[in-house]
């Protein structure tokens, strides 16, 4: 059996970092890798990548010695350290958070020590000459050894990278025990980096940072020149840090070089290349078969006869590669709202002595996607429940306009009691009961449609057969964010708040919820860390912080790079005509894309109809066989007549609607 594609195996050992051999585990029925293999060079940058659930964060725990697999072996060059993040919460130790980031590097205790045993026995009085001068220079050598360590690992460098990472200096003697869950991943982190390990095996690292932390997280692993292999849901963020793609695929652990990009098109041009020689060899086959049915039973052609039936017994299959089911969903037409979607007047908010909000004043317009970006604490998902209605505001003015629609995908996907108020006006939020199950759970969302109905929908958003039984209450993170997301499209929509919608999706489920809400035709209000989500969706941005917001034109990227010249310092200022010129670049440039996605709506509202017709036609033709199968029901022409013309009928009209959905899915890809 053939397979294509990319190496299976990386024939650099010798001077691998780490290696891992023909690992296999199984939990029950389920296989997760079977004779896996994987070589890690030093430097080298590999992204990890597979659908949730296929054994990414398991293979990091292998790889970190936190895990064993039921066959196989890692082996890690000598001296080599490993450092490891996992997406659990971890536990840190008790004290001020410096100095547990400091005490998370190894052997400053084995220094000190030493050191302290050399003093000892220098201040022995029987000590001889000889050996006081031996002691004298050990000392001064641990002292050098000391320094040498504080310049690498000392507190100076704890400090910066604490800050890169959000933190306050107030922050830095904070008891470690009063942090909050992200703020403890974050320190985890931390110690990580100060660690400087020769290889660094990180799982979702962003999940719990902001935009201004992403950015500086981001600059930090560039310059570093260490070994890493990234699991990241954000495809910037991924490309910018690799140069090999690790994939667990149906066929096994496969490794591409390049970027994200390059696996694609390298698996693309993979599937090509093993269908054309699939199709080649089945007519080859096919001949041989044809020469052995004409002339196997004549004397004068049976040995060819019969050397071609050994060529075709030898001859072995050329598999065409199975493929996963992968999230693939549409935003059907929505109602259209007026024109002033929703409107901050002087909105105030706060917990207790924390003020979050003293006067926030914004306005969201129809058809704007706004991302809302800030550090953490500065009150991003406040702000959307504000919005949404699960907060009250303690002064100010929150207005819906009308015909707006609202619904929220909130960042914690379980109900958690009885919200503060209800939801504003027509808002629905995306909790999720852990006793419902997932049946239960959507269907109760649109109590009018059939259950075939929602199964189908679950299926698109791949929960199929018995698993939409399962209770909410059993389901993994990215399992709840699909379900999550499934209640959103039921959903009479028109104005979407995504409180970090990607958090718990792969990098493929996050490139489908983009391009699924790049053809949605309401309004977005939007957090998230992604950063390829928010430049392939922001039309505008919402600076949080300092008791206000600030608005701006343009997505993340181009945000980003009218902050950094905003802070940095300024040689002369800007003449007036370069201000406006800069102001009007950024108006035309949201203007086109507000323009381009108009242009876009109709044919994607008419794809979106397309394709939900053909699923209802697909199904009408999947009843239809089932019952002609059935060899009473086919030998009764009167009870088969209806079914056959039905069948026929569906036939005709979906290949009418796929013929169409063709064009308008090539001039849909000729606008982009």
């Amino acid at each position: 059996m053939r397979k294509g594609g990319g190496a299976d195996y990386d024939k650099r050992l010798p001077m691998s970092l780490l290696v891992a051999r023909d690992l296999s585990l199984s939990f029950g029925p389920r296989v997760l890798f079977e004779r896996a293999n994987l070589a890690i060079s030093p430097g080298e940058r590999i992204g990890l990548i597979g659908p949730n659930g296929t054994g990414k964060s398991t293979l990091l725990r292998i790889l970190a010695g936190e895990a064993t697999a039921d066959s196989g072996a890692v082996q890690v060059a000598r001296g080599a350290r490993i450092g490891h993040l996992s997406q659990d919460l971890v536990q840190l130790p008790t004290g001020p958070l410096v100095q547990t980031v400091l005490a998370s590097v190894p052997g400053r205790g084995r220094l000190e020590e030493r050191l302290r045993a050399v003093e000892d026995e220098l201040g022995r009085e029987d000590a001889s000459e000889a050996d006081q001068l031996a002691l004298a220079q050990e000392l001064a050598d641990l002292h050098a050894e000391l320094e040498q360590f504080d310049e690498r690992f000392g507190r100076h460098r704890a400090e910066r990278i604490l800050i890169g990472l959000g933190f306050d200096r107030a922050d830095l003697d904070r008891p470690t025990d009063r942090l909050s869950g992200g703020w403890r991943m974050r320190a985890a982190l931390a110690g990580l980096l100060l660690q400087d390990p020769e290889l660094l095996l990180l799982d979702e690292p962003t999940n719990h940072l902001d935009v201004p932390t992403v950015e500086w997280f981001d600059a930090f692993l560039r310059e570093s020149r260490k070994a890493l292999v990234l699991v990241c849901h954000d495809r910037e963020f991924l490309d910018r840090q690799i140069d090999r793609i690790a994939s667990l695929e149906i066929e096994g652990l496969r490794s591409y070089p390049g970027k994200y990009r390059d696996y694609l098109a390298a698996r693309a041009e993979e599937e090509e290349r093993l269908i054309a020689e699939a199709t080649r060899q089945e007519k080859r086959r096919e001949e041989l078969q044809s020469f052995i049915d004409r002339f196997g039973a004549k004397a004068t052609k049976a040995s060819q006869a019969q050397s071609r039936r050994k060529m075709l017994e030898r001859m072995d299959a050329i598999e065409v590669r199975e493929h996963r089911k992968t999230l693939s969903f549409r935003f059907g037409e929505v109602p259209r709202s007026g024109k002033e979607v929703v409107s901050l007047g002087g909105v105030r908010k706060a917990f207790g002595e924390k003020v979050v909000y003293r006067e926030a004043t914004g306005q969201i317009l129809r058809g704007q996607r706004v991302a809302v970006v800030g550090a953490n604490g500065a009150g991003k998902s406040t702000l959307l429940r504000l919005v949404a209605g699960e907060l009250p505001a303690d002064a100010g003015e929150i207005r819906i306009g009308p015909g707006v629609l609202a619904a929220y995908f909130a960042q914690h996907h379980f109900a958690q009691g009885e919200l503060p108020t209800a939801p504003r006006g027509n808002a629905r939020t995306g909790t999720l009961d852990p006793a419902k199950t997932i049946l239960e759970t959507l269907w109760e969302v649109s109590p009018d449609r059939s259950e075939s109905h929602i199964r189908s929908l679950a299926g698109l958003f791949l929960f199929s057969g018995d698993d939409v039984e399962k209770p909410v209450r059993v389901l993994s993170g990215g399992e709840r964010a699909r379900v999550a997301l499934a209640k959103l499209l039921l959903l009479p929509t028109n104005f979407l708040l995504l409180d970090e919608p990607t958090n718990h999706l792969d990098i493929t489920s996050s490139e489908a919820l983009i391009e699924a809400l790049r053809g949605y035709d309401g309004t977005l209000l939007f957090v998230s860390h992604n950063k390829s989500f928010a430049n392939q969706l922001a039309t505008h941005v919402w600076e949080v912080g300092t008791g206000g917001l600030d608005a701006w034109p343009g997505n993340l990227d181009e945000y980003l790079e009218l902050a950094r010249r905003r802070s940095a310092p300024e040689v002369a200022p800007a003449p007036p005509a370069a201000k406006r010129a800069e102001r009007e670049r950024r108006r035309d440039e949201a203007e086109a894309r507000q323009a381009r996605s108009a242009r876009e709506r109709p044919l994607r509202t008419e794809i979106a109809r397309l394709e939900a017709r053909i699923t209802e036609l697909e199904a009408e033709k999947k009843a239809a066989e089932q019952q002609l199968a059935d060899p009473a029901v086919y030998a009764d022409f009167a009870r088969a007549r209806p079914l056959l013309d039905a069948h026929r009928a569906a036939q005709l009209e979906l290949d009418g609607l796929v013929a169409r959905w063709t064009e308008a899915s090539e001039q849909l890809a000729a606008l982009g």
